[in-house]
């Protein structure tokens, strides 16, 4: 018969080596009525007596040293597990896998990770980068910090959103130039005028989105380079291969040259502005261990850096 409740296991076995009730039920911290209640409850499970009680002492019968010693080795093996789980729980300590987008702030991050490691040595922190959505949900990963302009679509993660970032569409002073494209500089174009232009996408067949009023507008953009990376996208841009939509961080972040000259890119004011772009933390348990505390409450406490 399988037993129901591993716990009776663990009060026998510190019954058997406190060799009474009254000692044992002192040392599990309940009382000895509680503790002969589950002794019979568990000897009437296992259809067998364990123990042969007389006033003045208690001895195990066969039946009991079997269980005795099948049991204790496992019992106090679940018991140093369960401490160890106490203690990474408790104490900043340990190995953080975290997952970022790709080149994210990479220099802020950076420094914000050696001065975290600096105040928690005892922190092994390992950090990974991805391209693209939402990455799929990992187990291995403690945190994982996402950019996104829509909802987070559901998935076994918790997610908290930290901060929100303003974005805009931007081109080339050559661009900008273009006779085809002057309508568009006048600052009353509408978002949906932009499908008659190239744009740099980040994903295939993504479109942009743009507030008007309390709504969001969707506007199926076309593109014929496709880069999930930033600062490329705004490298397209600078070399006039389209207009290109990036978080105004972006460009306060990068410096940028043409013929020895310093430029920057042009901002297209048009008559809705683009959705901000918001970054926010994954993580899988809301009984997060210490160690994945620490480092979130930092790095909520140092966010404003990214602004």
């Amino acid at each position: 018969m399988k037993l129901r409740n591993l716990d009776d296991l663990h009060l026998f076995v510190t019954l058997v080596e406190a060799g009474s009730f009254t000692l044992a039920a002192k040392t599990l911290g309940i009382a000895k009525s509680k503790l002969s209640r589950r002794l019979v409850q568990l000897e009437k499970e296992l259809g067998c007596d364990l123990l042969i009680r007389t006033t003045r002492k208690q001895s195990l019968t066969e039946s009991g040293r079997l269980l005795f010693c099948a049991s204790k080795e496992h019992v106090e093996a679940l018991s140093r597990v369960e401490e160890e789980l106490y203690s990474s729980l408790k104490q900043v300590k340990g190995k953080l896998n975290i997952l970022l987008p790709l080149e994210f702030f990479n220099t802020i991050i950076s420094n914000l990770i050696g001065d975290f490691l600096q105040r928690y040595p005892k922190i092994n922190l390992h950090c990974q980068h991805y391209s693209g959505a939402v990455p799929e949900f990992d187990p291995k990963f403690d945190l994982c910090f996402v950019l996104h302009e829509q909802e987070l679509p559901a998935s076994n993660w918790i997610a908290k959103e930290l901060l929100s970032f303003p974005q805009s569409i931007y081109l080339s002073p050559q661009l900008a130039a273009d006779l085809a494209i002057k309508p568009l500089m006048t600052g009353r174009a509408k978002p949906e005028q932009l499908t008659q232009f190239d744009c740099i996408l980040a994903e295939e067949d993504q479109p942009w989105h743009f507030r008007n009023a309390d709504k969001i507008e969707q506007v199926n953009v076309n593109g014929k380079l496709i880069l999930s990376s930033p600062e490329m996208r705004l490298r397209a841009a600078e070399q006039g291969l389209g207009l290109c939509k990036l978080p105004d961080y972006v460009l306060n972040n990068y410096v940028l040259k043409s013929n020895g000259q310093e430029q920057s890119l042009q901002r297209l004011a048009l008559s809705q502005d683009s959705v901000a772009q918001r970054l926010s933390v994954l993580y899988q348990s809301r009984n997060i261990a210490s160690k994945t505390r620490t480092f979130l409450d930092y790095f909520q406490s140092n966010v404003g850096q990214l602004l």
